[in-house]
């Protein structure tokens, strides 16, 4: 009722001359816009065919499936509205940050989808064809419609309301950008990136747009409708400057810093806005990064709106002159083209995979990395014969007490962990008191997964790697493949594509062993802390078996970045040219989150991070193997185990989930 009081009073004061003098259809100060926008859009396709391009026939192929896929196209639809509009996840860490993000892009877009929807009620004959405005129309729908008694009706009145909610929405969102770059720690940043003369200009437009917009709406919404956030103020201005506004020029201030926004838009920061829906296209579909700048690389380059969460996120900036090895400026020398500083970013990452967990739209920036390193790094022509003869020797000597036969479970421990052998006979203990008969691949040592390799940028003597080890392990005939190292289990997931062969981490197995019965542990009234290393938890999700382990052991304690946020323990292979001196400030930084609670032990299940906290923490430092092995339950040796659907002789019996 108000509002239809507020409209019809500023309606009477129309000046019937200024009416008079409006285009109907048409209006000069579009061409800003449209060039902008016809600049943007031929940007857009030309640059879609080129990454088309770049990528592998079987890559189009999966692409091309995946949109017509229902499954794929739902997940499509979810992700972009997720991550592209709403920015659920930087809503999750950081909710005024989040806020920020989801009001000017969900906002925007809703300010779109209404000004369309206003024209194909109205003025149909505008919408859908180019001829008739369609290109600009929408957009400025409230300057090429006036007085018009559709805007009476209810329906009007709601479209009218929702447009002037979603500009407030935008322009809460604009003023904490603004405030952002004042004070950024407000909004849960400690540090922001250093802004581009493109990404000023684009940043500014975009500070621009939406006030302009509210002026130019709010200066002729006696003529074309509006709400409580628009007539108010055409009321006061038209009090203020008289019943004759000049509002043309706030109009063509809007079309411009439009068109201007269109135009830096590809040089910026801000090209993500649209890239970033490629890249959930192509990421649903499973392509993988194979080169570090063409395919699909090159959508996660511009996919990165350099928002700087990774600045706060990456372990080595605990030193702040390790700020320029963050993912954004990684990312920003590529679309550079600066290879000197490609390849020394490149080289320094501890390839940790945090900047890839906390990033919102997901960009893989280990993943380019990689193969920037793989572009960089030769590959030394070492004879890596000896590791196939170092799997036979191991497999020779090392099957079960039953005569020579098979077992199903093979139990590899990883170069790691033969440096940590408590960790190894640990698991023996645990495979005999669980009655687990296995072959040990590598208990003479000698047997690298390949990763380390890989991590190096030397994918063909890691693939010369990977290849012998595969034949050893499916030649053996075993089920199940075992891991201690996080960094060999992550491989084998990803890399060997192991046929018949179930793989699983030791925290995994020890876990379902204690579930069904098979290992019996005591409560104590010790306390521990997980440390999640990063293989494990953010580059292989397994988060709860280890926490729930502990958790019957003792009291289970936080650290104060944990899960996906946990700190690397700076021992990482990943990084081929970090310092020691470096890496213990990342160590010691990620020893005072895990102690945040003072429990008496810190627990990890990685050899790497064992070694490394075990140099430095204040506090024993124990493998979850080895914890369980101190808390084992007297054997009762009658018991016989037994799991559904599996022979229940416990000489037979698989521990499979």
């Amino acid at each position: 009722m108000i509002l239809t009081i507020l409209t019809t009073a500023v309606d009477s004061i129309a000046d019937q001359e200024v009416i008079d003098r409006i285009p109907s259809g048409y209006s000069n100060f579009v061409i800003p816009f449209v060039v902008g926008m016809v600049f943007i859009l031929i940007y857009l396709l030309v640059g879609f065919i080129r990454i088309l391009n770049h990528i592998p026939w079987e890559d189009k192929k999966k692409f091309l499936i995946s949109l017509i896929t229902p499954a794929t196209i739902l997940k499509n639809i979810k992700d972009i509205i997720f991550d592209c509009l709403l920015h659920v996840k930087i809503w999750k860490r950081k909710p005024l940050l989040g806020y920020m993000h989801s009001s000017i892009a969900f906002g925007w877009f809703m300010l779109i989808v209404l000004g369309h929807i206003e024209v194909a009620l109205f003025v149909p004959k505008h919408f859908g064809s180019i001829s008739e405005g369609a290109l600009f129309y929408p957009i400025f729908y409230r300057f090429f419609v006036w007085v018009n008694p559709a805007h009476e009706t209810l329906r009007s009145n709601l479209l009218f309301f929702l447009m002037d909610f979603f500009l407030l929405y935008v322009l809460s969102g604009i003023a904490l950008a603004m405030f952002k770059r004042i004070k950024s720690i407000a909004l849960g940043m400690k540090h922001t990136t250093k802004p581009s003369l493109p990404d000023r200009i684009a940043l500014y437009c975009l500070w621009l747009i939406f006030p302009l917009r509210l002026l130019a709406e709010s200066f002729t919404a006696d003529l074309s409708g509006g709400s409580f956030l628009t007539v108010p103020m055409n009321f006061l201005f038209k009090n203020f400057f008289g019943n004759s506004l000049n509002f043309m020029p706030t109009w063509w201030a809007y079309s411009i810093v439009l068109g201007l926004f269109f135009v830096a838009m590809p040089f910026s920061r801000y090209m993500h806005i649209v890239t970033e829906v490629l890249l959930i296209l192509f990421r649903n579909a499973g392509l993988k990064v194979r080169k570090p700048r063409k395919g699909l690389a090159e959508a996660e380059i511009y996919a990165c709106s350099s928002c700087g969460l990774c600045l706060d996120a990456c372990p080595m900036n605990i030193q702040k002159k390790n700020l320029k090895y963050s993912s954004v400026y990684f990312i920003r020398f590529l679309r550079r083209h600066n290879t000197k500083k490609i390849n020394e970013i490149a080289q320094k990452c501890l390839m940790c995979g945090k900047c890839y967990a906390l990033c919102p739209v997901s960009v893989d920036s280990p993943a380019i990395r990689q193969a920037q390193r793989a572009t960089f790094n030769n590959c030394l022509p070492y004879d890596y014969g000896y590791l196939a003869k170092a799997a036979d020797t191991g497999l020779a000597n090392n099957y079960g007490d039953d005569g020579g036969k098979q077992p199903e479970v093979m139990y590899f421990a990883g170069c790691m962990s033969h440096l940590v052998p408590v960790i190894i006979e640990s698991m023996k203990k645990i495979f005999k008191e669980a009655g687990i008969d296995y072959v040990f691949a590598d208990e003479d040592g000698g047997i690298c997964c390949g990763r380390p390799l890989l991590l190096a940028g030397r994918t063909e003597a890691a693939g010369e790697v990977m290849e012998s080890n595969k034949k050893m392990i499916e030649d053996s005939g075993c089920k199940f493949l075992v891991l201690s190292c996080p960094i060999c289990y992550k491989v084998f997931n990803e890399e060997y594509n192991l046929k018949g062969i179930k793989i699983i981490h030791h925290t995994q197995l020890i876990d379902r062993l204690i579930d069904t019965g098979r290992l019996e542990v005591t409560k104590s009234d010790g306390s521990f802390v997980y440390h999640d290393p990063c293989d494990l938890g953010r580059g292989s999700g397994i988060y709860e078996e280890p926490r729930h382990i502990l958790s019957g052991i003792g009291e289970l304690k936080k650290a104060s970045k944990e899960r996906d946020e946990s700190i690397c323990c700076g021992g990482s292979l990943g990084s081929l040219t970090l310092d020691y001196k470096d890496r213990g400030e990342i160590t010691q930084g990620s020893i005072e989150s895990l102690l945040a609670e003072k429990p008496r032990e810190i627990a990890t299940a990685c050899p790497l991070c064992f070694k490394t906290f075990g140099d430095k923490a204040p506090v024993p430092v124990k493998d979850i193997a080895q914890i369980v092995c101190e808390h084992l339950a007297q054997k009762q040796e009658d018991k016989i185990y037994s799991e559904p659907g599996i022979p229940i002789a416990p000489e037979k019996e698989s521990f499979a989930r």
